[in-house]
């Protein structure tokens, strides 16, 4: 399970620590009686799995590194492929379909699909307030289809187990004037918020900032009582809007396309141990020599490497606050994605551009309590600009509004095939980097066993004492679906049982080293994960016994979670079924 004492060496060295940071200190597990943990969830948005600096990646991220280099990295976490799935089943630990939140928040009338988080499961935070932990959060919500200003609330933050929210409540959005801003359960503006004053506003730094601020509000008033703090980023995705001065210091990083920087990326991670040295590289996106705007397409990159960067600048300060007030011996921080590198095309549309200025007739600046109505264009700047796309508008301005595309997210994505939507690996697979100096003894090591967002909601529970319930607020609640990942954190077997996944009809179950898959409207595919990860060579032909017995188990899994056919039919709806049960492969 853990990285050979070369592969560490090699790794921190490549990372800018010293050989002094070699010496693990011995295990310090939190002995029964002593103080509970705090506990820091952090996720970022539409990532790839080898984007940041400790897997693998280009770009600048040395507090991330840092929390790795003394921490334990997982090398086959997974998520859900899609962003509210994800986040539905981060905080509930149960499968997405059982959270009612199956596809995304809009409702199809189905009892796994309501787009609104469940009552008949609880959060995290729930759990953890129950316990007597105080709870925060900063960042995209995302697990309610009820997000008007004067609408119901039932399941924002507030309503949800949280002691203070900033943030949004949707997903997306302009990073210099995020739609759905909120504190606790008020709309704001970034010109009428009376509390945070930055110079020149940016959410990534909003986010990071105003965590940094409930924390230091918790040493002040709540000392006595440990804290969990959410903070889920919208970085990267997009639009790929950034500060000027952050895209510079990655000019012309990204000028040598696409294939040279996913070698260099598939290379470290066989190079650190985070993938097995025999797997083969999936196919290349794009050939750079046929890019007519390459200028266009490298800043693209520019920008994203921006908006991570200036993500893990944020997640620095919150490391520094958690060290002014003592506490970060004995704070569980995770780290994780909520779905891989993502494909969509918004905004680069060579002729979308006059399209969407033409649609904005009305240019008068807003006023400092005008809210954004719309979360993506056609839409304006706060001073009353047109927001642009297409490959004639260079990205990262307050007026753009462009996302880094599907050749860009093939690199992120190394090794692995596939992006966000699909649950191949590409879509699934997420860093997790947890660190705990008080609690963790497999220090500087990788685990190398599956994990998913499920086992979050039992690891939380298990450091902090706190019962799960059967039932709350009237409501009878599903028993969790995930392990608790203490084990791993001594280097132990977590005895992971069968995972599942289905999103827009893509399907899989991963079950041991064995993982059967599904791109809809295709059929199974069979994969050795051990041997294969990078899903390179179908074993379906070859197998078709285990292909029968892992269906099988997707079959239990989806009827005991209510997963439906796709597309969806609101009840009463049966025309097209026939049809896409045909087209679907069994």
């Amino acid at each position: 399970m853990a990285e050979s004492k070369w592969t560490r060496r090699d790794f921190l060295k490549a990372m800018g620590f010293g050989a002094a940071t070699l010496t693990l200190p011995g295990l310090r597990v939190r002995a029964a009686g002593t103080k509970r943990p705090n506990i820091v969830l952090i996720m970022s948005d539409d990532m790839g799995f080898s984007d940041i600096g400790c897997y693998g990646g280009d770009i600048d991220t040395p507090n991330l590194n840092a929390l790795a280099a003394n921490g334990l990295r997982f090398s086959q976490f997974y998520n859900t492929a899609r962003c509210c799935p994800t986040r539905a089943s981060l905080m509930s630990g149960l499968y997405p379909h059982q959270a009612s939140i199956g596809h995304m928040t809009g409702d199809s009338g189905l009892p796994s699909y309501r787009g609104d988080l469940s009552r008949n499961c609880v959060t995290i935070a729930e759990v953890l307030r129950s316990a007597g932990y105080r709870t925060y959060m900063t960042g995209k919500w995302h697990v309610t289809r009820f997000s008007g200003q004067d609408g119901p609330k039932h399941n924002w933050p507030l309503q949800r187990g949280y002691d203070r929210f900033y943030g949004t409540i949707t997903g997306a959005g302009n990073y210099f004037d995020p739609t759905t801003l909120c504190r606790d359960n008020t709309y704001i503006t970034p010109q009428n918020d009376p509390q945070y004053k930055p110079e020149s506003y940016y959410y990534t730094d909003a986010i990071a900032d105003n965590a940094v601020r409930f924390v230091h509000e918790h040493f002040e008033q709540s000392a006595d009582k440990p804290f969990f703090l959410y903070v889920p980023f919208t970085a990267a995705h997009w639009p790929m809007n950034a500060p000027e001065q952050a895209i510079a210091k990655y000019k012309g990083r990204y000028s040598k396309g696409y294939e040279f920087y996913r070698r260099q990326h598939f290379e470290r991670l066989k190079q650190w141990g985070l993938i097995h040295k025999d797997w083969d590289l999936s196919p290349q996106a794009g050939d750079w020599e046929k890019v007519e705007h390459k200028e266009w397409e490298a800043r693209c990159m520019e920008v994203y490497a921006a908006i991570v960067d200036t993500m893990d600048q944020g997640i620095g300060r919150i490391v520094a606050e958690l060290k002014r007030g003592g506490v970060f011996d004995n704070t569980l921080i995770f780290f994780l994605q909520d779905n891989g590198g993502c494909a969509e095309p918004m905004g680069r549309d060579p002729n979308i551009n006059e399209k969407w200025v033409s649609a904005i007739t009305d240019r008068r600046p807003m006023a400092p309590d005008e809210l954004q109505p719309k979360i993506w264009p056609p839409m304006k700047t706060r001073d009353g600009r047109p927001v642009r796309g297409g490959p004639t508008v260079m990205p990262g301005p307050a007026d753009t509004y462009i996302a880094y595309g599907r050749n860009w997210a093939n690199v992120s994505n190394t090794p692995f095939r596939e992006y966000k939507h699909w649950v191949h690996e590409g879509g699934i697979s997420t860093p997790l980097i947890c660190h705990w100096p008080a609690g963790i003894r497999a220090r500087g090591s990788l685990f190398h066993e599956p994990g998913h967002l499920i086992d979050i909601m039992a690891t939380c529970a298990d450091v902090s004492g706190a019962r799960y319930p059967t039932q709350y607020q009237g409501h009878d609640i599903q028993p969790k679906e995930g392990v608790s990942l203490v084990p791993a954190f001594q280097d132990k077997s977590l005895g992971t049982g069968s995972i599942y996944w289905e999103h827009e009809g893509n399907r899989a179950v991963r079950q041991g080293k064995w993982k059967l898959v599904s791109k809809f409207p295709g059929g199974w595919e069979l994969y050795d994960i051990d041997a294969d990860r990078t899903e390179m060579h179908d074993l379906a032909a070859q197998n078709p016994e285990k292909v029968q017995e892992l269906k099988a188990l997707y079959e239990a899994w989806a009827q005991r979670c209510g997963v439906q056919p796709w597309p969806l039919q609101k009840p009463g709806q049966q025309q097209g079924k026939k049809k896409q049960k045909k087209k679907q492969k069994n």
